[in-house]
């Protein structure tokens, strides 16, 4: 019975592991550039070789990474890169992330910002503002004071593992990079929200959800099982 308890288990522990990566994806479907985390799953042969036996486990988050719905705000630094790129931004620690969060405005260094995070360049540098007239994003990315273009957003397409830097907010995994595109394009006045809808999440969670109670019931079955053959064992 130990064997199918053993199993029993890992597939419970697969299955909690997608209840959570659901959970976060619903939570955040209203979340601007959000990016859903889809897990995957294998099954692994018993260290001892036997064939007769197969342990799940969840080995791997994946993102998607496909655009979410758009929002209108007729903000005029609100954009959504077109495709499927991202903007450049740079982090508190110095490293440089990728989203989809286009809600952009101005510091109090005169910085196009993204959140609070300094706004790159295809070179990687910081876009600066000079005072005066409020600033605008053409179709292309640019930013323009008046007619004077100040610098031009960069963006990139993530080829390859991507990681997570927060909520919306992705890097380049082992083995992953960023490739700069070579024609930007942008629309301007709108937002892109989260790529996970609330109705997909509900059906991926009552999903899951179902199969994880079907792993502790099994588990409780096995356990009871168990049970019973050490009772039938005792000396009486």
């Amino acid at each position: 019975m130990a064997d199918g308890i053993y199993v029993t288990m890992c597939g419970a522990a697969a299955r909690s592991e997608q209840l959570e990566s659901v959970a976060d994806n619903l939570a955040n479907s209203l979340t601007p550039g959000f990016k859903a985390a889809r897990p995957a799953f294998e099954a692994f042969l018993a260290a001892s070789g036997a064939s007769d036996k197969t342990y799940p486990a969840a080995v791997a988050t994946g993102f998607d990474l496909r655009a979410g719905p758009a929002s209108r705000t007729d903000g005029p630094l609100d954009i959504i890169p077109e495709g499927t790129a991202f903007i450049a931004v740079q982090t508190a620690s110095g490293e440089k992330a990728y989203t989809r969060d286009g809600r952009l405005s101005v510091d109090d260094q005169q910085r196009l910002v993204q959140n609070g995070h300094p706004v790159l360049d295809s070179g990687g540098s910081a876009i600066s503002v000079p005072p005066g007239a409020p600033p605008r994003i053409a179709d292309d990315g640019s930013v323009m004071v008046g007619t004077t273009n100040v610098g031009q957003i960069g963006l990139f397409n993530l080829v390859g593992p991507v990681d997570r830097m927060g909520q919306s907010m992705l890097k380049p995994g082992q083995g992953g990079r960023a490739e700069a595109v070579a024609t930007p394009s942008v629309r301007v006045g709108e937002v892109e929200m989260g790529n996970s809808t609330a109705i997909e999440g509900m059906v991926l969670l009552i999903s899951a959800q179902r199969h994880f109670d079907a792993s502790m019931q099994a588990l409780q079955t096995y356990r009871s099982l168990d049970q019973r053959g050490n009772d039938l064992g005792r000396v009486r």
